[in-house]
């Protein structure tokens, strides 16, 4: 048998289980590898739209499966909860002065010109990243690996923070997992899009302008915290 013949053999033998995961490595390797100016925008979302979106998609196109695209009662009813859930937390984070100091990401102003047009590209970034975190590695594969699914990605998701603000990596896998578990509830990665999305959205708006809350309060209160603030 031939070389080739094999790698056929032995990919027709694994389960979906299995090539999701080592495809799902494989992305993250790609992501990681494949670098982009940290002030372009555009190329971001390009980079992010090929490894995250269109990859697991053709993936689960080619398999038959599905990655948590559906809108229904529940989704919709989870979406609202997670979305109202982590508001206070993108509301008193935009206070932190080390998240100020971060956000907007990328360039913007106020000005509707900019700032939709941002807004807009940095959805398309995370509907991607969604797709990939919450899709692949989670609602894609929950029907054979169950609710341990939501346990796939924390790590990946958090080491692909690093380099943004010391609260965030904090929070970075415990957030996965909370999107996760919403996910996985709905069947669908509506929530956690939604929540995603509109939070970072929220979040540039905020840091444009005067903080709601004075950050030596925030700072304050959040001083037991084991990370710069």
């Amino acid at each position: 048998m031939s070389v080739h013949a094999r790698i056929r053999a032995a990919a027709g033998e694994s389960t979906w289980l299995q090539r999701s995961l080592l495809f799902g490595l494989a992305l993250s390797l790609l992501w990681s590898s494949w670098s982009v100016p940290p002030t372009d925008l555009t190329a971001r979302v390009v980079r992010d739209a090929v490894v995250f979106f269109f990859a697991p998609a053709a993936l689960a196109v080619t398999h038959g499966r599905r990655l948590g695209y559906r809108v229904d009662r529940i989704a919709v009813r989870d979406t609202l909860l997670l979305a109202a859930f982590v508001l206070p937390f993108y509301l008193v984070g935009s206070a932190l002065p080390s998240i100020r100091a971060y956000y907007p990401m990328w360039q913007t102003t106020t000005a509707l010109g900019s700032f939709l047009p941002h807004t807009l590209q940095q959805f398309a970034v995370v509907v991607a990243a969604e797709t990939y975190y919450r899709g692949l590695l989670c609602v894609g594969v929950s029907d054979d690996f169950g609710f341990k699914s939501v346990f796939i990605s924390p790590v990946v998701y958090a080491l692909h923070h690093v380099g943004k603000p010391p609260i965030e990596l904090l929070l970075s896998g415990p957030t996965d997992v909370l999107f996760g578990a919403v996910d996985y509830h709905s069947r669908s990665i509506l929530p956690s899009i939604v929540a995603h999305g509109l939070g970072l959205t929220l979040l540039d708006w905020l840091a444009l302008h005067d903080p709601l809350v004075p950050p030596s309060e925030v700072v304050a209160a959040l001083r037991w915290l084991p990370v710069p603030l």
